[in-house]
């Protein structure tokens, strides 16, 4: 593996761990696709450092238990704003 996406999944990892962010958040932050960052934070991270990427499976299993309940906020919060 390329350094460089060894030290940017270690990055992503830590920022996710720091801020309990989200994929998506984490995504736009590093400018990468959701997609990169689930791969380095799941498949990566178990070459590069085992421990840490059990830290950040618990929030992204946890951040994947609630992800119903953003939905269901953010869809409240459109139809609030949403004049008649």
């Amino acid at each position: 593996m390329k350094e460089y996406i060894e030290e940017r999944a270690v990055a992503i990892a830590n920022y996710i761990i720091a801020n309990n962010a989200t994929v998506r958040q984490t995504a736009q932050n590093f400018g990468v696709s959701k997609s990169t960052v689930h791969k380095d934070c799941v498949e990566r991270m178990n070459e590069i450092n085992a421990s840490l990427a059990a830290e950040v499976r618990k929030v992204l299993d946890i951040n994947k238990s609630e992800r119903h309940i953003r939905g269901g906020l953010a869809t409240r919060k459109k139809y609030l704003q949403k004049k008649y």
